[in-house]
């Protein structure tokens, strides 16, 4: 089990796409009126991610034709997790976890299994808060698109449908994580997994920085990743929410990203082992007052 803590933020570009809609199409946004993108808009990306390599994901979409119809549905929990597993049997609840932890999704973000005879809920050791849209500027766009077919349901229909696309001409979402991997500390005592190690970390840790820029739908095209602050910490060091830290500014040439917990880390430096900040430099500058802080290209991940 790895032997440390992890904070950081995570930044997320979204230029011209919609990185995170409400039921109504546009961004997402508070009472307030302010942009945000939620948790698990993140974590989507990355999921969509490992299940492209390979890896085995549970909470994530997945279709199949219904036996009885013919319908093409998505499947049910139960369904899933037989499918990704190979197994029918849920009445041994150890073996069920067991396989639980071998999902990365559920071994970074948690679970709750809500099954027959089984009702499991697993705290994840990564942790991810709202991500705020840090440009005030951001305004949704609404684009007409011509769509190459008729309305069946309109009479004497003549002319194609239009649809609409709605967009931020520009935002950028700076999400709070923490790694607590003591969090799986009573399941590695029941001998379910070996809990969260430095490899699943390093695992969440490149994914995390090249995930949503992988993942490119209609809606998601234009969004990219742009930051990634991580602060590695001894097992009992706690540390607030990063993000009341950090500044976003436009620029005419690059934009700046300015990260003032220096004075917060400096004086806890004993407890503090390593801290690294990624960014595209040739999008991006960055302003910080943390001492010993090693940057990276967050694409080529070589040292700035």
């Amino acid at each position: 089990m790895m032997n440390k803590r992890v904070y950081g933020v995570l930044g997320i570009a979204s230029i011209m796409a919609n990185w995170n809609a409400d039921f109504t199409g546009y961004p997402k946004s508070t009472s307030e009126g302010k942009i945000f993108g939620s948790d698990k808009a993140f974590k989507y990306p990355m999921k969509k991610m490992w299940d492209q390599q390979g890896e085995k994901v549970l909470y994530i979409k997945s279709l199949h034709f219904e036996n009885k119809t013919g319908n093409l549905v998505p499947m049910k929990l139960k369904e899933r997790y037989e499918f990704i597993f190979g197994v029918k049997d849920l009445k041994n609840q150890k073996t069920v976890v067991t396989n639980l932890f071998q999902a990365i999704d559920v071994k970074n973000f948690g679970a709750t299994f809500a099954e027959k005879e089984n009702n499991i809920s697993i705290t994840g050791a990564v942790q991810f808060g709202q991500g705020m849209n840090y440009y005030e500027e951001s305004e949704a766009q609404e684009q007409q698109i011509l769509s190459p077919f008729i309305d069946p349901k309109a009479k004497d229909a003549k002319n194609s449908t239009l649809g609409t696309k709605i967009v931020s001409d520009e935002a950028h979402y700076f999400y709070p994580f923490s790694v607590n991997p003591f969090a799986y500390k009573e399941y590695v005592e029941l001998g379910v997994t070996e809990g969260y190690t430095e490899e699943d970390y390093e695992t969440f840790k490149k994914t995390s920085l090249v995930a949503a820029t992988s993942y490119a739908t209609n809606a998601k095209e234009g969004c990219e990743n742009e930051f990634g602050l991580f602060v590695e910490t001894a097992p009992d060091c706690y540390l607030p929410n990063l993000t009341s830290m950090i500044r976003f500014e436009k620029g005419e040439d690059k934009n700046k990203i300015s990260v003032f917990c220096g004075s917060l880390l400096n004086e806890m430096k004993e407890q503090i082992e390593k801290v690294e900040i990624y960014y595209n430099p040739s999008t991006t500058e960055i302003e910080t007052d943390i001492e010993g802080v090693k940057c990276y290209h967050i694409f080529t991940q070589k040292e700035v």
